[in-house]
C-alpha cells in the first residue's frame, strides 16, 4: 500500500490528473448539467455550429420514427456514399460509414457489402436505443462522409483519424492525434485499440504515441513514424477549439474535429467528460496546464479584460509550446 502512495504522489506532483480531479475539481465545478444536452446529443451540437457559423460536416438529415425510415431513400438520394450515426452515441458505436454502392447495394469502408434492409434495421437499431447514453430512445443522424487529408496515408488503418482537443474556459491546454488501427476496426477509439499520439500545441507537430497503454513510436499496421508528422492547417484546429466555449457553455471539454482533403478542419462532436489517456501520449500531465490557464484567469478577471479565441490560442501557444516532455 505504501508503494501505491508513494507513485500516486510521484505522479501527482509531476501533474498527472487523475479521474476523481478531474470529475471534482473540472467537470463539476465548470460544467453546468442543464447544459449536457447540447454536447451529449450530435444533432444539437451540430445545429450549434451551424448557427455559429463553425464547420462541422453537412447533415443529409434526421430520423426520429420508425416511420420515417422510410424517407432514407430520400435523404440518401443518388450519393453513395455517407455517414449513419446514432445522436446520442458513445464511443463510435452503432456509427455505419457506406464507402460506396454495389449493384443495388452498398459497401462499408471495410469492404462488407449489406443491403437496403440492414441498413434500415440499423437505424431502428439506433432509435430504440440500442447505443444512446442511458439506453434512451434515440435519433439516426445522416451526414457527410469525411474523406481524410492524404497526410494521414501513412499513418492511419482505414476510417478516419480524429483530433482531441482539451479546452479549459475557452483555454486549448493539450492536443492529441488518434489513429484507427487493425485492431480498433478503423475508428479512432483508444479503448477499441486505436493509437493516441501528442501534439504540441504551438506548431501542430506530432510527438510519440500510446498504443492499448504502451509507448510507441510506429503504426503497428502501416510500420511508418507517426510522431514528426506536421499536421496541417494546426492553427485552425486550435481555434476551432477555442471557440467552442462559446458555442457550448462548458468550461471543460473535449473537442474532437477531423481534417477533410477538401473541406479543411471539421468538428465532430464535443466530449463534457474527456478521457485521460491525452497525457500518457504527451509524456505531461494535464494539471500543470490547467493550473497555469486558471491563474491566468484570475489575472484578467483582477484585470476586468477577456480575451478572444484568437488571444487564447496565442497564450496557449507561447505558454505550452515546444516544452520539455514530462515523463509519466
Amino acid at each position: 500500500m505504501f508503494g501505491f502512495w508513494k507513485t500516486w504522489k510521484a505522479l501527482e506532483a509531476r501533474g498527472i490528473m487523475g479521474i476523481n480531479r478531474r470529475n471534482a475539481d473540472y467537470v463539476l465545478k465548470y460544467n453546468k448539467r442543464s447544459l449536457y444536452p447540447i454536447v451529449d446529443d450530435k444533432i444539437i451540437t451540430k445545429e450549434r455550429a451551424m448557427a455559429a457559423g463553425i464547420h462541422v460536416p453537412e447533415m443529409y438529415g434526421i430520423i426520429s420514427t420508425e416511420k420515417e425510415i422510410d424517407k432514407l431513400d430520400e435523404i440518401i438520394g443518388g450519393r453513395s456514399d455517407f455517414v449513419i450515426k446514432p445522436a446520442q452515441g458513445a464511443g463510435g458505436d452503432g456509427i455505419l460509414v457506406i464507402a460506396d454502392r454495389f449493384e443495388g447495394r452498398y459497401r462499408t469502408v471495410s469492404g462488407k457489402i449489406i443491403s437496403h434492409e440492414e441498413i434500415e434495421h440499423q437505424i431502428s437499431s439506433i432509435l430504440t436505443g440500442l447505443y444512446s447514453l442511458g439506453g434512451h430512445r434515440d435519433r439516426a443522424l445522416i451526414e457527410y462522409r469525411v474523406v481524410p487529408d492524404q497526410i494521414f496515408k501513412s499513418i492511419s488503418y482505414e476510417g478516419v483519424p480524429d483530433i482531441r482537443i482539451i479546452v479549459l474556459m475557452g483555454y486549448p491546454v493539450m492536443a492529441m492525434l488518434r489513429l484507427p488501427t487493425r485492431q480498433s476496426g478503423g475508428k479512432a477509439n483508444l479503448h477499441q485499440g486505436a493509437i493516441g499520439v501528442g501534439v504540441d500545441l504551438a506548431t501542430g507537430l506530432t510527438l510519440r504515441g500510446t498504443w492499448l497503454n504502451n509507448i510507441i513510436t510506429k503504426h503497428p499496421d502501416t510500420t511508418n513514424a507517426v510522431d514528426g508528422v506536421q499536421l496541417p492547417n494546426w492553427d485552425g484546429f486550435m481555434k476551432l477549439a477555442a471557440g467552442c466555449y462559446e458555442l457550448c457553455g462548458l468550461g471543460y471539454i473535449g473537442v474532437d474535429m477531423v481534417l477533410d482533403q477538401e473541406k479543411g478542419p471539421l468538428i465532430l462532436e464535443l466530449n463534457a467528460r474527456p478521457g485521460l489517456n491525452i497525457q500518457i501520449a504527451n509524456d505531461c500531465g494535464l494539471t500543470l496546464r490547467t493550473h497555469a490557464v486558471e491563474a491566468r484567469l484570475e489575472e484578467l478577471k483582477a484585470a476586468g479584460v477577456t480575451e478572444t479565441p484568437q488571444e487564447r490560442v496565442k497564450f496557449v501557444q507561447e505558454m505550452f509550446g515546444h516544452i520539455p516532455a514530462v515523463e509519466v
